[in-house]
């Protein structure tokens, strides 16, 4: 029996459903933001060194490859509202795994557990990230400016309220403690979680999924090139970002508030200026012939920002630490453009039929990037340090641009499969 996608108008219910789904995710964000602020404070307080704190969070990142790829594929054949409270059922389990950690068990136990609760929160995430994007694109349908505008909206303020969790993770650990933090926010996320199943439509974005594994990888150029540009785009963030950079400011005499502050407030900045996005690219009316080569010009940008910092902090710069802070706000500034930019062209390159998919194969390629930026994170700094997170950054995001110049900048008319095609981006 033949399976039809079941979507929202883009009108009244669109705008409904939009807006269930992003305050659905700013909670789910909240909270992940503090986990990792509560795991990477609460670890290196207790003495674990940097490479023991990027495997902590590795198969939190490895976790996301696997959930996106099927997370696409369930979010098509079960419809997205059930995928999102799986997501967040998902993280609330992650918490609770999590919260049962005893200071009584062997530091191998421990770090053992640690990486496998991360590996649950992992998993939650990139479920809850596929369907909640896919959703998009099923709410904000062919108007005008509608999906660059929602995209923007949505991917900037989630970093945003990612931001504010970075802050809330410190505040909660100092306030309740560990155990106490993660109880609180298991129990946010339950209400969350009723909210989004009484609210949402349980067939939205259902459709006829992939049968095959060679269907489901069989994606068009313009999201094959995009997923690779990704790999390297997110690792070349997370290079310094989730290691290297917080272990820096606290060894350059940050105390712990001061850490989670930046971090909080960069990650902010970060979230507004892609939700500002739009306004700070020229648009195109066939939604390509002026995004693409956006997307090229700011990767090739942002790969300077790392080069130059690695060699001022080469260079024995006085206060490196202030160096490297406002040397990363113009990085934040640019990455932000670039991702939204990213995250638009995704889904103007999606077909509109099992754009979960899509959505998932390209967020897998996201998560690829996190893993090994994080792995590398933690062995560069251990090896020389920030200098060398930024080198490796530099020549990722070299990389990055390179991808991009192969990207189609105009539709594909021949295609006739609406899964391979390219969807009519907005004007």
């Amino acid at each position: 029996m033949r399976t039809t996608t079941v979507s929202a108008a883009a009108g009244g219910t669109g705008a409904r459903n939009y807006a269930i789904v992003t305050a659905a995710y700013w909670g789910f964000t909240l909270t992940d933001g503090a986990l990792r602020m509560l795991v990477l404070l609460n670890f290196f307080r207790l003495g674990y060194s940097p490479f023991t704190l990027a495997l902590l969070f590795l198969l939190y990142e490895l976790a996301g490859v696997g959930a996106n790829l099927i997370g696409g594929w369930l979010a098509t054949r079960f419809g997205i509202a059930r995928m999102l409270a799986v997501g967040l059922a998902t993280q609330i389990a992650g918490f609770l795994m999590l919260s049962a950690l005893s200071e009584a068990w062997s530091p191998l136990l421990a770090i053992t557990w640690v990486v496998a609760a991360q590996g649950v929160c992992g998993v939650a995430k990139d479920l809850t990230k596929t369907a909640s994007k896919s959703a998009i694109k099923l709410t904000a349908g062919d108007a005008s400016g509608r999906l660059f505008q929602w995209v923007a909206w949505f991917t900037g303020s989630k970093n945003a309220m990612k931001g504010c969790g970075f802050f809330l993770g410190g505040l909660l650990l100092e306030a309740a403690g560990f155990r106490g933090a993660l109880w609180a926010m298991a129990a946010a996320l339950a209400c969350i979680l009723v909210a989004v199943s009484a609210l949402l439509p349980p067939l939205l974005g259902k459709a006829k999924a992939s049968k095959s594994a060679k269907e489901l990888f069989a994606k068009n150029r313009g999201v094959n090139l995009l997923a690779a540009a990704r790999v390297a785009l997110f690792g070349a963030r997370d290079i310094w970002f989730v290691v290297g950079l917080p272990v820096f400011l606290y060894a350059s005499g940050w105390t712990f508030t001061m850490v989670g502050g930046f971090l909080a407030v960069w990650t902010v900045g970060y979230g507004l200026v892609q939700a500002a996005a739009p306004a700070l690219v020229k648009r195109s009316p066939d939604g390509l012939s002026s995004e693409v080569p956006a997307a090229r010009w700011w990767s090739l940008l942002l790969a300077l920002v790392p080069a130059l910092l690695a060699a001022a902090l080469l260079g024995n710069v006085a206060r490196p630490d202030w160096v490297v802070v406002g040397g990363l706000a113009l990085f934040g500034f640019a990455f932000a453009v670039n991702s939204s930019v990213h995250s638009y062209l995704v889904l103007a390159y999606a077909g509109t039929e099992k754009a979960a998919e899509d959505v998932g194969f390209y967020y897998a390629a996201n998560a690829a990037g996190r893993f090994a930026g994080t792995l590398l994170s933690g062995l560069l700094y251990a090896w020389a340090g920030l200098a060398a997170c930024l080198i490796g950054s530099a020549v990722l995001l070299l990389g990055c641009w390179s991808v991009t110049l192969g990207l189609p900048a105009t539709r594909t008319t021949t295609q006739s499969d609406p899964h391979t095609a390219l969807a009519q981006p907005p004007p």
